[in-house]
């Protein structure tokens, strides 16, 4: 996502930009690395609700998710989709209730590491149908992935952008959307909500973020940027086959947004008592 967005914006501005990978602590050591850049626009963060809204509900962090950060704009979300491994005997999210219902502690689900969104999901799941899975937390969802297409844990939340490939090639199977509607990306697959599960819904939301004072010109520019890549087919065609679907949004309504997601997730956080890593 960061490198389409990144070499569209390059375009319109007339300006190199280099993705650099800083994976750990769920984005926090990303988020901190651009907190501490010089407020002029050169360093920006591709964020998502992590970062913003699930870590700070989980621990405390180095920074401020609103006071140390100005919102340049939203560039889409992915919904959390409910996969299973293809040798799992269920075909949707109600026949995975029922096989943990007669088989209690046989199942595992897979995250990308305690606090993580598709832990969360699973979490919130668990609370719904009053079920029980055993927990495998992995360093990333890649892992995570891989072991439940290899059958080593059955049961995994993603979001479409990081499951996509492995469901287009038949090696995972999607049983339902952890979200309030259905996926215009996957109409066909109904929610869970649908399926007779409430309260689960997981939406996986990306934003780009600057350091907190930087000029309002630039991160006005930046967002203009920001919103003119997004209007290119040609970006929405390539993000939309990632699982993402493009969403756009003004700075003011960013900050409203995640005051609103960091509300939600502590209230998530405290009823289902989960912890980081």
């Amino acid at each position: 996502m960061a490198r389409v967005v990144g070499q569209a914006m390059s375009t319109i501005l007339n300006q190199t930009i280099v993705v650099d990978n800083k994976a750990g602590a769920n984005g926090a050591i990303a988020s901190e690395f651009v907190m501490r850049a010089p407020p002029d626009g050169y360093t920006l963060l591709l964020g998502y609700v992590a970062t913003h809204a699930m870590n700070p509900a989980l621990q405390k962090l180095r920074y401020d998710p609103v006071k140390d950060f100005v919102p340049v704009g939203m560039v889409g979300s992915s919904a959390t989709v409910m996969v299973v491994n293809p040798n799992l005997k269920a075909n949707d999210a109600k026949g995975v209730v029922t096989l943990l219902k007669a088989t209690p502690g046989k199942i595992s689900y897979a995250s990308a590491g305690n606090g993580t969104a598709p832990h969360f999901a699973a979490e919130m799941f668990k609370l719904s149908t009053g079920t029980e899975m055993l927990h495998v937390p992995y360093k990333g969802s890649a892992p995570a992935i891989n072991d439940t297409v290899a059958g080593q844990t059955q049961v995994m939340f993603p979001s479409l952008f990081t499951a996509m490939p492995q469901l287009k090639n038949g090696k995972l199977k999607a049983v339902g959307i952890a979200g309030s509607k259905r996926s215009s990306l996957m109409p066909e697959l109904p929610t869970l909500k649908e399926q007779g599960i409430d309260d689960v819904d997981v939406s996986q939301w990306y934003a780009i973020f600057a350091p907190a004072n930087t000029p309002a010109p630039v991160v006005e520019a930046l967002n203009k940027a920001l919103n003119q890549a997004l209007k290119d087919k040609a970006v929405v065609q390539r993000l939309e086959g990632q699982g993402a679907e493009v969403t756009t949004m003004s700075t003011a309504q960013m900050r409203t947004f995640i005051q609103e997601e960091q509300v939600k997730w502590k209230k998530v956080v405290q009823a289902a008592k989960l912890k980081a890593d």
